[in-house]
């Protein structure tokens, strides 16, 4: 079967590049004044896909490996460490809450 799609079916909906979420680890007072760095958790770190118009996406990893972080990052309900999440053309950082409430709408991940 030999099916053509659309220019507009071709077009990426949703672009990730370079997507980091790092989490700070909590330490206690003492150990943070001792150690005199802070240490990180990551999440996620340097994730880049894209998802064509109408495509349907899936992740899959074990437990603990950033799956829903990045189905956070990319409906915009957390904000990355680092990189770039773009919906529709529409970076997400550039966005204020009442446009993401707008965007979101359009937007599911399950």
């Amino acid at each position: 079967m030999n099916v053509e799609m659309s220019a507009h079916q071709q077009e990426n909906l949703v672009e990730i590049q370079n997507l980091k979420k790092w989490f700070p680890v909590q330490k206690s007072i003492l150990d943070q004044i001792l150690a005199g760095r802070k240490d990180f958790v990551r999440a996620v770190d340097g994730v880049t896909f894209n998802i064509r118009r109408g495509e349907a996406f899936g992740l899959a990893g074990e437990s603990g490996s950033g799956k829903s972080t990045i189905g956070r990052l990319t409906i915009g309900l957390e904000t990355p460490t680092e990189g770039t999440v773009r919906f529709d053309g529409i970076d997400l950082a550039s966005q204020n809450e009442r446009e993401m409430r707008h965007l979101r709408r359009r937007m599911q991940v399950i």
